[in-house]
């Protein structure tokens, strides 16, 4: 049985997908989970195309806007580039996905005034939050240790040692340096070395923190301060400190709420938003994707040197990275548009977008992986080889089969090629991340949960509680 299990667990499912009769019904936040699926699918695409294109010294019009330094291509055209280079963007959408999903059930006990619910479910959740976002990454950072030294494989950014038990004891006090929230001496740890893509999942638990604490305290409060404290929380954390992340977390928490309160017919919207709400969000959807497109590592000169960003440059308060600030617009008006304009509902909840979405956490930590270990050699083979970096670390692969490099840039007949390989093998090993892993993962923090929950079953066994008689004044 237990071989039966593995083997199933191995095979694909995009390979032998069952009629759509067979799929269980989504549920009505389910065009959400297709969002966070399509963003990593995004985030993948952006790294596949960087890495291709810096072989041949081009990934810099991808990464920064139309018109920079006099070069048109049509993948970094506003909207366009939205496909190509929408990582970042992809990111933010996590977030507020993030605020809106982990605070759904407690803001529906928040608006019930079950208060005492409320308590118990973000008691359980905050247990269970580091668990469910740390543990998928020991996993596969094991596996991946475990791998570049059994088929002696270079690493990609962190130190190489020379035995195993060095290397994962290099991964344990990094990992345990980094995955510590609350880091404030000495050098801050950003990421994993053995998984840059991990920059986000920090971000991820403190913006969790912060959206649990947020319901907590404003339970009682009435709507019109609870909104007022959204809105200040928003400005603190945006324009006074350089917590983007939270900032954009409580956006997420924000739009739940609102959602809630339109369903429930408790807030009516303005008549003129009523009246012409398919013009506005087809107009908001524009606007948001314009504004995702934003080039990376955006700064004002870069910004005023790329086409539809000459005005735009200057609204931004003064931070580190000015993209998230536009992004703190951009995408939480994408998740409010998409249920509100139907074919982009449809897209979402359609068979591909679930898919993604079930994979989507395994997907993001995996694929970086995948491309650095075999990727890397994958588009060597094809004419895309870095000179000085891989011809030096697998010159058997560089140039082996080159293709032509035919088409627009970004979609051009190798990187197509390359593809074809890529994308089903990526696929494939994050369903089995997810089944051996993640999945697994949430299972671990759910049971241990309940079994701190339980009651001790010995005879003599003492009450959890004590009578307030016998507490301290």
């Amino acid at each position: 049985m237990a071989v039966a299990g593995l083997l199933q667990s191995l095979q694909p499912s995009f390979m032998s997908w069952r009629k759509a009769s067979a799929s269980p019904p989504l549920r009505k936040t389910a065009y959400l989970d297709g969002l966070r699926g399509f963003a990593a699918f995004l985030v993948y695409i952006m790294h596949h195309e960087l890495w291709a294109h810096s072989a041949t010294q081009t990934a810099s019009i991808i990464e920064f806007g139309w018109g920079y330094d006099d070069k048109y291509a049509l993948v970094s055209f506003p909207w366009i580039r939205q496909f190509f280079s929408g990582g970042h963007s992809a990111v933010a959408c996590f977030y507020v996905i993030s605020g809106y999903v982990l605070t759904y059930k407690p803001l529906q006990l928040i608006l019930s005034g079950n208060v005492e619910k409320l308590a118990d479910n973000v008691a359980s959740a905050i247990f269970r939050r580091w668990l469910r976002l740390y543990l998928p990454i020991v996993g596969v950072s094991l596996v991946y240790v475990f791998t570049i030294h059994i088929f002696h494989l270079e690493g990609n950014g962190h130190h190489m040692f020379e035995t195993y038990w060095e290397q994962l004891l290099d991964l344990y006090r990094e990992f345990m340096a980094w995955s510590y929230a609350f880091q404030s001496k000495g050098f801050v740890i950003l990421w994993l070395t053995y998984n840059p893509h991990t920059w986000s999942i920090t971000y991820e638990m403190k913006g969790s923190l912060v959206i649990y604490m947020t319901a907590l305290c404003t339970a009682r409060f009435p709507r019109t301060r609870r909104w007022t404290l959204y809105a200040i929380l928003i400005f603190y954390f945006m324009v006074l400190t350089d917590g983007w992340y939270i900032a954009i977390f409580v956006t997420g928490m924000w739009l739940a709420e609102l959602d809630m309160h339109l369903e429930a017919g408790t807030l009516e919207p303005p008549p003129f938003l009523t009246e012409n709400s398919t013009t506005l969000f087809y107009g908001l959807f524009i606007s948001a994707i314009f504004l995702n497109g934003i080039p990376n590592g955006a700064d004002n000169e870069m910004l005023g040197r790329s086409f539809g960003w000459g005005f735009l440059r200057h609204l931004h308060p003064p931070m580190e990275d000015p993209k998230w600030f536009y992004l703190l617009f951009s995408a939480p008006a994408l998740v409010a548009c998409i249920p509100r304009i139907w074919w982009l509902r449809s897209f979402f909840d359609s068979r591909f977008c679930q898919y993604l979405g079930r994979i989507s956490y395994s997907l993001y930590l995996i694929h970086g992986y995948i491309l650095s270990l075999f990727g890397a050699r994958i588009y060597a083979a094809v004419g895309f080889c870095r000179e000085g970096v891989d011809d030096k670390n697998f010159p058997w692969w560089c140039n082996r089969t080159p293709l032509p490099q035919w088409g627009i840039m970004g979609l051009e007949l190798n990187f197509l090629v390359a593809q074809l390989i890529l994308l089903p093998v990526t696929f494939w090993l994050s369903e089995i991340v997810t089944k051996l892993i993640d999945e697994p993962s949430v299972k671990f923090a759910q049971n241990t949960w309940r079994w701190f929950l339980e009651e001790d079953s010995k005879p003599d066994a003492k009450p959890a509680s004590l009578p307030m008689s016998t507490l301290p004044p």
